[in-house]
């Protein structure tokens, strides 16, 4: 007999949580003895408590700021997710015998839902991409980029070794660099005023920007791209496909 099994994303805020209208709509329309559920944590500490609290807990989403201090959490985690250092699936595996026994093992749907989403745009003129942003969500699309033949090169508030800083985006690097990814949350509604800071001057149609960012759908760094003739995509397929191989790794 199937048993009613509970899903969850945590993170911190959750107001605008994809996830949750995803999976409870799938669940309705197929039928499915489940629930999705916001787990909205303040602080990582308080991980632990959502699965002893949730004896029914199948699986978990893992958003900002949380994909890589919930990694100690967890008792393993597969290939693909430790090269890249960041979790944002949690598959929990029960033992039978023991319910109350739990292993939890971290994965990384971001990086499959990336990669497929952004493949048909690459060309051989978009081969080196920049990218804004160093946080959980940058991680996986380092590694999506790296698996698709494109060199990538993280764009950083702060100056760092191996990093560009966004004052060095001069108009050789512009030039040079035809892919530029927003990984942060700049520009998500309710600061849907805001943009990366970068010289959107030296776009051109040649380019691709590319935005995580999913609300609004037309995102001031995507509007001012679409101005120079660049090539734009939102994060919306990237959620729908990253959502699927979150469902997929907890059911196989």
């Amino acid at each position: 007999m199937n048993q009613h099994k509970t899903y969850g994303l945590i993170g911190y805020p959750l107001g605008h949580s994809f996830s949750r209208r995803y999976f409870n709509e799938k669940f309705a329309n197929e039928g499915i003895d489940a629930e999705y559920c916001n787990f909205e944590i303040p602080a990582i500490t308080e991980f632990n408590d959502i699965v002893s609290n949730h004896p029914d807990l199948a699986g978990l989403n893992v958003t900002i700021p949380y994909k890589q201090q919930v990694i100690p959490y967890l008792d393993s985690l597969d290939d693909e997710a430790a090269a890249i250092g960041a979790v944002n699936v949690i598959k929990v595996i029960r033992d039978p015998e023991e319910p109350e026994t739990v292993r939890l093992v971290g994965y990384n749907s971001d990086v499959i839902g990336f990669r497929e989403s952004i493949a048909p745009f690459i060309t051989d003129e978009r081969r080196k991409a920049l990218i804004l942003g160093t946080g959980g969500a940058s991680k996986a699309v380092y590694h999506g980029l790296k698996s698709l033949g494109v060199e990538p090169v993280f764009v950083s508030r702060t100056p760092r070794d191996g990093m560009l800083s966004y004052d060095r985006l001069t108009p050789e690097v512009m030039a040079e660099y035809r892919v530029i990814v927003n990984s942060t949350p700049v520009g998500t509604y309710p600061d849907v005023e805001s943009c990366p800071d970068i010289p959107y001057e030296y776009l051109t149609p040649g380019h691709l920007l590319y935005d995580l960012v999913y609300n609004p759908e037309l995102t001031t760094f995507l509007k001012k791209g679409a101005e120079h003739g660049a090539a734009i995509k939102n994060g919306h397929e990237m959620l729908e496909l990253q959502a699927i191989g979150a469902w997929n790794i907890w059911n196989k």
